[in-house]
């Protein structure tokens, strides 16, 4: 293991990947599992935006509790590493919302791809960011045991 461990390789598998895994489940405990497009700040935070009519945005309004996984699905087998993340999870409420939408745009504009402006999100239109915020994140380490990174 490198000085890094565990939280460089966390910060580096999250910077080169720009999407994560979803796993939600409605009030009845069906699950299901999504890609988002996200952004992060701090390991602790990550952003995304959905429709709100979408299976997993739907999850998230009846039970917050949700894991997330982000992974590079490139690297040759066994040598890939994953950041696990347990979390609870919400749409942004509007006082929160110009924070967490400067997280997401600021991942936006690192990738060249637009910024979404706050009308994007809000009143009327058919997305909202979500946030989820982490009560555990962790890596794998060589023997395949969880490493907390948080």
């Amino acid at each position: 293991m490198t000085d890094e461990w565990p939280a460089g390789v966390a910060r580096r598998i999250i910077d080169e990947n720009s999407y994560a895994t979803l796993a939600t489940a409605d009030a009845d405990g069906r699950p299901w599992a999504t890609p988002v497009w996200f952004a992060e700040r701090a390991l602790r935070e990550y952003v995304w935006v959905s429709r709100t009519t979408r299976r997993h945005s739907q999850n998230v309004a009846q039970r917050a509790e949700i894991a997330l996984v982000v992974f590079d699905s490139t690297v040759e087998v066994g040598s890939a590493n994953a950041v696990y993340v347990e979390a609870a999870a919400a749409q942004v409420t509007d006082d929160a919302l110009a924070a967490a939408l400067a997280v997401f745009n600021a991942k936006c504009e690192a990738s060249g791809l637009p910024t979404w402006d706050i009308s994007k999100v809000s009143a009327d239109a058919p997305h909202r960011l979500y946030l989820a915020t982490a009560s555990q994140v962790w890596v794998i380490d060589e023997h395949e045991n969880r490493v907390p990174v948080l």
